[in-house]
């Protein structure tokens, strides 16, 4: 690949501005004016912007399993930190996504047939990869993403990579959990507790299982406005293409991907 700067290139052209800007395509029509429903433009929007921010997610993350792997504590600290921006800001979003009524919902819901949130695939990727393996729904996916979601429901999560590093640190992990079906859910463990909490007397370890708190804390925060966003928008209906809605949303709330570091709050 050549170094030389392409002096054609301009800010339109180097972010695919026009490009971007045409992926915007509703599917709505208001009667009255035969145009889209005003509202479902920035129902699109801001789940396009959604699917970039996961986008990011699982970049940084998959790099972050790397510098672990790499015994880089600090800069994966670091780039965890990135994550929980990103975190916040999807959290933001739902404060633009609430300001649509009700009834402006309503205006465009049924143009979206069976789509529904459930069919992110990118989001099921960060699942899987913060470990979360006990919800595969594969049945709601099609093509190369049933591919993408299987190798990553076999690839080592986040969490992991973490206890392989504390392993490798010196700290007692039982080899049960080092050598565990990685497609299976995250339990708790005590001695993974016992070694989480020895790690803590050392300042880098400490901060680097706090921040993996903070991520998880993020995601359940994201989880639990996104559940009081569904609630709000069409009450206790099913949600769009079948699926239970906010009554499905509600049992991921509460369910931390990491449960050894809250377990070990009571040991200090």
């Amino acid at each position: 690949m050549s170094n030389i700067p392409d002096h054609d290139l301009t800010y339109g052209s180097y972010l695919r501005v026009p490009e971007l800007l045409s992926l915007q395509q509703c599917r709505s029509v208001d009667p009255a004016t035969g145009q889209p429903e005003h509202d479902e433009t920035l129902f699109i929007v801001i789940h396009q912007v959604y699917e970039l921010w996961f986008k990011q997610l699982l970049h940084e993350l998959d790099s972050i399993v790397a510098l672990l792997d790499g015994d880089e504590v600090d800069a994966a600290r670091h780039r965890l930190k990135r994550v929980l921006k990103v975190l916040k800001t999807l959290v933001g979003q739902v404060d633009v996504l609430e300001t649509m009524t009700p009834a402006e919902f309503a205006g465009f819901r049924s143009f979206l047939a069976a789509a529904s949130g459930f069919q992110s695939a990118q989001f099921r990727e960060l699942e899987f990869l913060l470990g979360t393996r006990d919800r595969v729904l594969l049945d709601w996916f099609e093509g190369d993403e049933v591919e993408r979601l299987r190798r990553r429901h076999g690839a080592p999560s986040v969490w992991d990579a973490y206890v392989h590093l504390l392993s490798r640190a010196g700290f007692d992990v039982p080899a049960t959990v080092l050598e565990r079906d990685v497609r299976g859910p995250i339990e708790e463990d005590e001695d993974v507790q016992a070694a989480i909490v020895a790690s803590y007397a050392d300042p880098r370890f400490a901060g680097l299982g706090e921040t993996l708190t903070d991520l998880d804390e993020g995601l359940q925060e994201w989880r639990y406005r996104h559940v009081m966003m569904v609630r709000r928008t069409i009450g206790t209906k099913p949600g769009t293409g079948g699926s239970d809605g906010a009554a499905y949303l509600a049992t991921t709330l509460f369910r931390p991907a990491f449960p050894d570091l809250w377990a070990i709050r009571t040991a200090f």
